[in-house]
């Protein structure tokens, strides 16, 4: 499996919606650089997230999103958007939620990444594009991307592929999503998800609040 980059983008934190004591400052309004850019352990080098609770972080070095949803969102909310409009650091193709599984591992350019949890959609999505529902319309259609935790730094380019290395698990992306929302009370599925060694931590801990929950 193979995933050809699209588009490598990077975003510096701003400003994105409201105003005075209610403004959202953000750094997923992400835009393409060109050339190779040093991969760090916790990102790409000139890439900034706001909230470091929620975004970044070892676990959520890279964002990546499949280009094959854009003609999808382009009819849903009626207008054009470019390459790193979900906030995304990695626009590439070949590589959907259906057949991503968490723990494969990518070499990519000098670095190997590897997948560790779905994107979850918040609300700072829906004030980039001020479409409220957007998050929803992302957990129904399932088209969330993911993120990468980096096992290699080194320097990366859109030039690059994304080569599939090796696979651990058959836990796709679409099964997290669908665990995590349409199928919560799957106590099987939730407990194979919680065991998995390649998942992240943060996402983890939500899964066995969920199993106990329903357990």
């Amino acid at each position: 499996m193979t995933g050809k980059v699209h588009s490598l983008n990077t975003g510096k934190v701003q400003v994105i919606a409201g105003s005075g004591k209610k403004e959202v400052a953000s750094g997923i309004i992400k835009r393409p650089v060109e050339g190779s850019v040093f991969l760090t352990s916790v990102g790409l080098k000139g890439d900034e997230q706001q909230d470091l609770v929620h975004h970044g972080g070892v676990d959520k070095a890279v964002c990546v999103y499949p280009a094959e949803h854009y003609p999808y969102w382009h009819e849903k909310l009626g207008k054009e958007i470019d390459a790193g409009a979900f906030g995304e650091n990695v626009t590439v193709s070949g590589l959907v939620e259906t057949d991503v599984c968490i723990g494969d591992t990518f070499e990519w350019g000098e670095a190997v990444v590897q997948v560790s949890q779905p994107r979850h959609p918040c609300y700072k999505l829906a004030k980039r594009h001020d479409v409220k529902e957007l998050p929803l319309f992302v957990q129904e259609t399932g088209y969330s991307g993911f993120y990468f935790r980096v096992l290699q730094e080194g320097h990366v380019s859109a030039e690059d592929h994304l080569r599939l290395k090796e696979r651990h698990t058959e836990m796709t992306i679409a099964r997290v999503n669908r665990l995590n929302f349409q199928d919560a009370d799957d106590v099987e599925g939730l407990k194979q998800l919680a065991e998995l060694p390649y998942l992240a931590e943060s996402w983890r801990e939500g899964v066995e609040k969920k199993l106990g929950k329903v357990m």
